[in-house]
């Protein structure tokens, strides 16, 4: 749905008389809401690929797991590449400047393609070797070459995948930051039930179809990533009077040098944040994984089912860095200043009850796993851990969001790959590597600290060094 900045702009005055006024729950809804929806559609189908995966067995769910893990990197670059042009695509918006939000678009192919290139070379070369980092004994006995075929298998699908991934991020962003949030939901939407009903048919050869396994999981993915790819080009080209960016969109690639080196000194921390913060994560599942396989296979049972929770305050740091971006680069400074509080304890009240939800069927939701009991008990017990610590870690991600939207992204990157490469990863290395402690207290070591970033967040916030206008 085309939001008009104007009306958001109206929606914003006053908002400072209520906490949450219906003009304030109506504008953060608009925008939060198909977010929400997509993202919860989308981790509760990844949730059910998951639990097919894993009917195959133990081992070929640890090899999916590891490479999901790899691709994990590769997802995040592509959206923080995005995220430089987008915080300026958002304010050319709140300006009505349609060839800055064509220019920033074109960045977007730019930063695409090379990122495509980059990991599909490293995969295909050192597949082999990084999933083997991962793998280690632990008490279940679990075959370990058997994981490394499997994960193998389905890596040598995974990455033809990046391409549509890269080219419907580069139109999903662009239209989301110019107000458009519905298209790119029903998009999702359809990949996700294309996906599921292919993993379906391909993983336990169903419908006349062979029996894949992890193959037929990776094929299904890439033809959903093909079809969410298809609808959101060809809707954008078909309605340009929704989607004004795209049309003349190709009439030439080049973009302004001016623009360029904003984008470079802005977007380019954030790059490197999203790539190194999403390598830290990266870098803590190994570190666990020296814990046995059966660690493994926990932690993305335990991810899985939490990302579907976290859905909550993820959708709401995309409305705050949408709707204080708007709002910064009307001029509405103060505004955005009030607009940034309510969203922030909004949030955090949400994702205590979310928390609660969570924590009461952390020990339930293992058991529609086929796997080990241990693995089920442990990847209980993670889950919980994630509970007890999503009000923290909602706060985190919108001080995340409005900070990057006012152009922070320095401040941004210390604050959120810093922490993580400074902090959690070398506590996660020590106590993995040199002492025995066993993996739920390491767990809770390395996650209670995010209650430090929480701190520095509010601090950073209070300051207001993010209330800026970037295109005025």
């Amino acid at each position: 749905m085309k939001r008009d900045i104007s009306t958001l702009n109206d929606r914003a005055g006053g908002l400072r008389s209520k906490l949450f006024d219906r003009k304030f729950l109506n504008m953060v809804l608009a925008v939060a809401g198909p977010v929400l929806v997509q993202n919860v559609i989308t981790s509760f189908v990844n949730l059910l690929d998951n639990v097919m995966v894993g009917q195959v067995g133990t081992e070929s769910m640890s090899g999916v797991a590891i490479v999901n893990q790899l691709l994990f990197v590769f997802n995040l670059c592509i959206m923080g590449g995005m995220a430089g042009p987008g915080i300026l695509a958002a304010q050319y918006t709140g300006k009505g400047d349609i060839e800055g939000l064509r220019n920033t678009c074109r960045v977007k192919f730019y930063i695409g393609f090379i990122a495509v290139a980059a990991f599909a070379a490293a995969l295909l070369i050192k597949g082999s070797s990084l999933i083997s980092l991962f793998l280690h004994e632990g008490q279940d006995a679990l075959d370990l070459d058997a994981t490394l075929s499997f994960g193998m298998d389905y890596l040598k699908v995974m990455v033809w995948q990046m391409i549509p991934f890269a080219l419907s991020q580069v139109y999903s962003s662009t239209l989301r930051e110019s107000g458009e949030t519905m298209l790119p939901m029903k998009a999702g939407i359809a990949a996700v039930f294309v996906n599921l009903f292919l993993n379906w048919i391909l993983i336990f050869g169903k419908l006349g179809a062979p029996a894949m396994g992890v193959t037929g999981a990776a094929i299904a993915t890439l033809i959903a990533r093909c079809v969410e790819c298809g609808i959101v080009l060809i809707w954008s080209h078909r309605h340009t009077d929704k989607a004004q960016f795209a049309s003349g969109l190709f009439r030439t690639m080049k973009v302004p040098g001016a623009l360029v080196k904003q984008i470079v000194i802005m977007g380019a921390p954030l790059l490197a944040n999203e790539v190194l913060w999403s390598a830290g994560m990266t870098t803590l599942n190994q570190c666990y994984s020296v814990r046995g396989l059966e660690v493994v296979s926990a932690t993305n049972i335990a991810s899985t089912v939490s990302n579907l929770f976290f859905t909550a305050f993820f959708a709401m740091g995309i409305a705050a860095s949408i709707i204080i971006g708007q709002l910064l680069g009307s001029n509405k400074k103060e505004e955005a200043v009030a607009m940034q509080h309510k969203i922030s304890v909004f949030t955090v009240l949400v994702n205590i009850v979310v928390g609660l939800i969570m924590a009461i069927l952390a020990p339930l939701v293992p058991d529609i796993y086929n796997t080990t009991p241990m693995v089920k008990a442990l990847a209980g017990q993670l889950l919980l851990v994630n509970a007890i610590k999503m009000p923290v870690s909602a706060y985190v991600n919108v001080a995340y969001f409005t900070m990057r939207a006012g152009g922070k992204t320095i401040i941004t990157f210390f604050f959120d790959c810093g922490f993580i490469w400074l902090i959690c990863a070398p506590l996660a290395f020590v106590l993995s590597r040199y002492t025995a402690m066993p993996i739920l207290p390491l767990f809770i070591c390395v996650e209670s600290i995010e209650a430090v970033k929480c701190v520095v967040g509010f601090f950073l916030l209070r300051s207001r060094r993010w209330v800026n206008n970037l295109v005025g």
